[in-house]
């Protein structure tokens, strides 16, 4: 097992689990898969970011990274 750093931003707050500071993963989950584990509907995730760069949801992980999810933003 693998740990990560999870931050969710504005409506996706609520999902944050417990142990997000140090979530266990197993090594080569998707940003999907962690998005379907967290249980954040589709289409609540507009961007992803690992260690601060812009990725894409089929992303897989290792272990040691930070990873934040936004939702979409509205404005007007």
């Amino acid at each position: 097992m693998a740990t990560i750093n999870i931050k969710l931003y504005a409506t996706l707050h609520k999902y944050i689990p417990p142990s997000a500071e140090r979530y266990a993963i197993v090594p080569g989950t998707t940003i999907y898969q962690l998005i379907d584990e967290l249980k954040i509907p589709d289409g609540s995730v507009k961007l992803v970011f690992v260690d601060g760069r812009r990725v894409t949801p089929d992303t897989p992980l290792q272990g040691d990274e930070r990873v934040g999810l936004f939702p979409p933003v509205g404005g007007g």
